[in-house]
């Protein structure tokens, strides 16, 4: 298949890049290790355009600067679809970038067309058992499972981890990472004793491939502290989320989405131990870095101020919670 040789070049070098941004995210080291590699074949002005403009939104994206990568992913799009046609693997790539920003923005409606053209180009150019068809099910598994649609989402998942394993090796950063997605699944359903095994596997292969301040490790740990926390284990949950944290800090910067995360998740475990006055600074500082970084209107600041209003109810501020809970409320009713 004459995009075979080309494909095989950019997935195998993805471990090298993996990770190093948002891991709830855009699979964009998909997209780095195409634009960094050694030219293994001749390109023209317009694909070296093309890479450029996607460049530009990755490294937007990756700051948090979502509007901004919309806009630069969209004219990335536009140069493959007129320098390759409608159907080459460079529009697929680049629909599946746009699709991860459109998700990460709370713009559902709008990401899933994209992850499914995106899958179908890769499934005919590349067969369905490649790689690259993994990163769009990873994709629209993810957007189905913050919609909690869990039904449409799990054979994704399951499907996504069965190609990684098989085309790259049951240790491979790829397969942590399908890992990780499918242990969110069942955790959100209440399905602990799936998703706890899922997790320390997923961190394992981190940890031994890429190190342990890496941020495929961060984002198992947060997400295994959530499990201890269900449970009410919270010696073990603790230093799990304050880990996390400070990997994201340190690779991220203090405000980046994905900090947010990690304060809001040890906030919740600081308030469903009572301790309301650890909890309420780290609520506000995540409140204010996602009203930063995603906008009022996001489905997660929506979250994070019922969040801080549960805690002003339980700490008798009744006023103050039912004005967050009345904003949280409006955002929520907003169609995406």
């Amino acid at each position: 298949m004459e995009y075979d040789g080309i494909a095989i070049l950019f997935i195998a070098m993805r471990p090298l890049l993996e990770m190093n941004m948002r891991c709830k995210n855009i699979c964009v080291a998909l997209l780095l290790a195409f634009l960094l590699m050694p030219s293994a074949f001749a390109q023209d002005s317009a694909t070296t355009q093309w890479q450029a403009t996607n460049h530009e939104a990755v490294v937007l994206y990756q700051a948090g600067n979502y509007d901004s990568a919309l806009a630069m992913a969209k004219d990335a799009l536009a140069l493959a679809e007129k320098a390759t046609g409608p159907n080459h693997p460079n529009v697929a790539l680049s629909l599946n970038v746009l699709a991860d920003i459109y998700r990460a923005q709370g713009k559902y409606a709008l990401a899933e067309p994209l992850y499914k053209r995106a899958l179908a180009i890769w499934e005919k150019a590349l067969g369905p058992n490649h790689p690259a068809v993994a990163i769009s099910l990873n994709g629209l598994a993810e957007l189905y499972r913050v919609q909690g649609q869990y039904a449409q989402a799990e054979p994704l998942y399951q499907r996504a981890l069965t190609i990684r394993e098989k085309a790259l090796g049951p240790n491979h950063p790829e397969v942590a990472g399908s890992l990780n997605g499918l242990a969110v699944l069942y955790q959100v359903q209440g399905r602990y004793a799936e998703a706890e095994p899922l997790y320390k596997r997923a961190i394992n292969i981190w940890e031994k491939a890429l190190g342990p301040d890496h941020l495929g490790v961060a984002s198992s740990l947060n997400n295994l502290a959530l499990i201890y926390r269900r449970k009410n284990q919270y010696a073990q949950a603790e230093p799990l989320y304050k880990r996390s944290l400070a990997i994201r800090e340190k690779a991220l910067g203090p405000n980046h989405p994905d900090v947010a995360n990690s304060l809001n998740n040890l906030a919740e475990m600081y308030s469903a131990q009572g301790k309301y006055a650890q909890a309420e600074p780290l609520y506000k500082r995540a409140l204010a870095i996602w009203e930063a970084a995603l906008g009022p209107d996001h489905p997660d600041v929506a979250s994070s101020l019922n969040n801080l209003a549960t805690l002003y109810r339980a700490t008798h501020r009744i006023k103050q919670a039912k004005e967050l809970e009345t904003r949280a409320a409006r955002i929520q009713a907003i169609k995406r």
